[in-house]
């Protein structure tokens, strides 16, 4: 009789002890789904998020950074895993008579481009409406200071005078100031360079260009060169300006590019400071 009833004693404790172990396990099975889920939920929340920000920046035009400037050589340096193979077109001295010729074929090339402008250019109504329309033509403006002159010939306060003019014009004419600064000839001092910092501008001089030297005044001396010289490499920033012979020679400049496999950074997509 005892040893029945022991028998029965040990069964109801293995008993309660296997309930309490699939309690216990019941227990932590519920919490790890909960954690899961808990998870999950905070994923889509950030993936949200992420999306309601990309749609956000897509409003407001801002583009995400693919791209910025090496000071080293002033070539375009991909960011992460963007296309290397590729050039920056840049135009000086707009808008003086080429400028809106030279923005329409490339528009029709579908190149993106920075135009960087003078201020002295903007004295009549009719120059800063062709800024304007180069601006809605996608077209980014660039600050290439009021009267080009070389900055290291001038003092702090003209300095000064010479880009914030030029920036407060663009701004006015565009309803923003130029993201990109180009001093003339591309002699900078260490005054301008603090002072496009300070303004949170990207500062910019060339990889090469040919157009201001006197045998490459045509368009099919300055066509070769372009895109034969020993320059033309990943990233090269090409600097053109707004001249007649140059504006004869792009449409022929962009194909030579092309036919060798480059594409072209869009200056919207280049890192700001």
């Amino acid at each position: 009789m005892v040893h029945k009833k022991w028998i029965a004693i040990v069964a109801a404790t293995f008993l309660l002890t296997a309930c309490g172990e699939k309690t216990k396990t019941s227990s932590s099975e519920a919490e790890e789904i909960e954690n899961i889920e808990k998870n999950a939920e905070t994923k889509k929340q950030e993936v949200k998020e992420e999306e309601v920000t990309k749609e956000a920046m897509e409003e407001e035009g801002v583009v995400e950074a693919q791209y910025r400037i090496n000071t080293a050589n002033w070539s375009v340096q991909p960011i992460a895993d963007a296309a290397e193979k590729v050039v920056l077109v840049t135009i000086d001295d707009a808008p003086d008579q080429h400028s809106m010729e030279m923005a329409e074929t490339l528009k029709s090339l579908e190149i993106p481009a920075i135009f960087f402008v003078n201020g002295h250019f903007l004295d009549t109504d009719e120059k800063k409406e062709q800024v304007k329309k180069i601006h809605e033509m996608g077209f980014v403006i660039g600050n290439h200071t009021e009267s080009h002159q070389n900055l290291k010939d001038l003092t702090e306060q003209q300095q000064e005078e010479e880009i914030l003019r030029v920036n407060k014009a663009v701004e006015e004419i565009i309803g923003e100031k130029p993201k990109f600064f180009r001093a003339p000839f591309g002699s900078n001092t260490d005054f301008s360079k603090q002072l496009v910092k300070d303004q949170e501008m990207v500062l910019m001089n060339w990889t090469y260009g040919y157009d201001w030297e006197k045998q490459y005044q045509d368009a099919q001396a300055l066509t070769g060169i372009m895109i034969d010289t020993e320059y033309l490499n990943n990233g090269a920033n090409l600097l053109m300006h707004d001249r007649d012979w140059t504006a004869e020679a792009l449409p022929d400049i962009i194909q030579g590019l092309e036919d060798k496999g480059y594409g072209f950074v869009d200056p919207k997509t280049i890192e700001g400071i």
